[in-house]
């Protein structure tokens, strides 16, 4: 499988990206290949997990760009390490202006791949781009007040004190000029952490790639509560894959479901946590395929028939 290092242009700087490229012919028409573009949830990197999905992607024909947000992973951006969810969606429409542009690629089929933070990136990036083909959202954060809502639920009331001191001081900080205030991104019970669900920890650890840095901005935790890229989720006029994990204690399962509705998606429900969706997890095998399975029905040559058949009844009505 043909994998190459590349970078593409976001804002002023460059972002880093594996292009992989699709094998066979089972997608393709006479366009070109569709391409998926993907990036991983928060501030983790393309190397912690992707790489398997990715693979099973191009191996059914499709080119899959991955990538690294800005300020994170090997891509560029100063300081290191600030999560700017808006700049985070304009690297994902870099991104893809960036995959239309690649030889042998159908612009007008990419499709959006992005898994928790990312999953709610990528309803809202394709509710604003009408060129999008498909979107698959895998335990998306769709209500950033929902999911603070919980996790103060599961760690009391002080622990929200405590991630709204640290952003402060950190957004305060950074008005003087000062380099950022760095807090874990996951973290155990009771340390101010973005995640802190039983086991994230440790799961987290288990996919890690080596670009990978568990410290984050704190700023962050002033903007999380006003991230609600599920309202997007009616603006879609696209194919919509949502991914739910019934087991979910970082992401509440019920705000990922009324996103899907909204989106009138295809949903997927599993008996699993969080962090059972990536290569190795107990819901791995089954969640790809169910990816798989969407590209194949909605970009595959079943779906190029259909559409030619619906264009032949249109012209002879």
């Amino acid at each position: 499988m043909t994998r190459n290092e590349i970078r593409f242009p976001s804002g002023e700087d460059m972002c880093a990206a594996w292009h992989y490229v699709g094998q066979g012919d089972d997608l393709a028409s006479e366009v070109g290949r569709p391409c998926v573009v993907m990036a991983h949830g928060f501030s983790a990197t393309r190397d912690s997990g992707l790489e398997g999905f990715a693979a099973e992607m191009a191996a059914v024909g499709a080119d899959v760009l991955v990538f690294d947000y800005r300020h994170f992973g090997a891509s560029e951006g100063q300081p290191r390490q600030v999560l700017s969810p808006k700049r985070q969606r304009e690297d994902y429409a870099a991104a893809v202006s960036y995959a239309r542009s690649l030889p042998g690629v159908d612009p007008e089929r990419i499709v959006l791949w992005g898994v928790s933070f990312a999953g709610g990136h990528v309803i809202q990036v394709g509710a604003q781009d009408p060129r999008i083909a498909g979107v698959i959202a895998l335990t998306p954060a769709t209500d950033g007040l929902a999911t603070l809502l919980s996790i103060m639920g599961r760690e009391g009331p002080i622990f929200g004190m405590k991630l709204t001191a640290l952003g402060l001081r950190d957004q305060l900080g950074a008005l003087r000029g000062r380099d950022p205030l760095l807090a874990p991104s996951v973290g155990p019970a009771g340390e101010p952490a973005a995640l802190t669900a039983p086991g994230a920890l440790e799961a987290m650890k288990s996919i890690a790639g080596p670009t990978w840095r568990n410290e984050v901005a704190a700023r962050i935790f002033l903007r999380v509560g006003m991230y609600a890229p599920g309202r997007f989720a009616g603006k879609l006029t696209c194919p919509l894959l949502v991914q739910i994990g019934d087991e979910d204690q970082t992401v509440p399962p019920a705000s990922s479901m009324k996103a899907a509705v909204k989106g009138r998606a295809e949903v997927r429900h599993y008996p699993c946590d969080h962090f059972d969706v990536y290569p190795g997890g107990s819901a791995y095998d089954l969640v790809v395929a169910h990816q798989v399975a969407f590209l194949r029905h909605h970009l595959g040559r079943d779906a190029e028939a259909a559409e030619e058949r619906r264009d032949q009844v249109g012209q002879t009505a």
